[in-house]
């Protein structure tokens, strides 16, 4: 490598992994040029010392930023944010910043721990009619913060939407019917026709192999 020669950034991932998703998206947002590095996580991969020397906790997605090791995907996105500003993806304004926030939150504490039972079980299961009710009540609030707007930081596109949007499309792949939340609906499609996201999504058959690697990850770890 030539003196003065920036090292490109490497990301280290799975392409099923929605947590890796969201750092694939933001990368791909931000145009921050990247060496994709996949990991198998079927094999075992992220098990093997190599990878072990990055992340202990043997968890995707891991970026290594000029030598600068960064783990957790709301780390990795909030370093990407002040690191490569050129194209921000949080807005300035306070209030609408504390929406952005808010909708990162939920998402996190309250949306994620809602998608296992929709993979995991059957359709008239208790687990999934509790599931879809807290699912409910969540699209409600974000339908409440995104108003008429194209997104959660108004006419701009943020870190909210990367994480609360990579969490509902996936929900609506695995059958949740969003048609509820006019807005939320249109805010759904409206992901689905950007650049980014057109790269990063599975297809069908990707999906299904996913949901069928984390049920069988889930018995043996029982």
């Amino acid at each position: 490598m030539k003196k003065g020669v920036p090292i490109m950034l490497k990301f280290y991932y799975h392409p099923l992994s929605p947590l890796a998703r969201r750092v694939w998206i933001a990368l791909l947002e931000k145009n921050i040029a990247f060496e994709p590095i996949i990991v198998n996580l079927k094999n075992g991969e992220q098990f093997q010392p190599e990878f072990l020397k990055l992340n202990p906790f043997h968890h995707v997605p891991v970026i290594v930023d000029d030598g600068f090791r960064v783990i957790e995907s709301l780390a990795i996105l909030d370093y990407l944010e002040i690191k490569y500003p050129e194209i921000s993806l949080l807005p300035s304004n306070p209030e609408t910043l504390a929406k952005v926030k808010m909708v990162q939150m939920v998402t996190c504490t309250e949306l994620g721990s809602q998608i296992l039972p929709l993979i995991l079980d059957s359709e008239d299961s208790i687990k999934i009619a509790k599931a879809k009710r807290n699912i409910k009540r969540i699209l409600g609030f974000f339908s409440e913060i995104l108003e008429n707007n194209n997104y959660f930081g108004g006419q701009q596109f943020t870190l909210g939407d990367i994480l609360a949007g990579n969490a509902v499309v996936l929900i609506s792949k695995l059958g949740y019917d969003l048609s509820n939340f006019t807005n939320i609906t249109a805010w759904n499609q409206r992901l689905l026709e950007r650049e980014a996201w057109q790269k990063t999504q599975p297809n069908k058959e990707q999906l299904d192999r996913w949901v069928k690697f984390i049920r069988e990850w889930l018995k043996k770890s029982n």
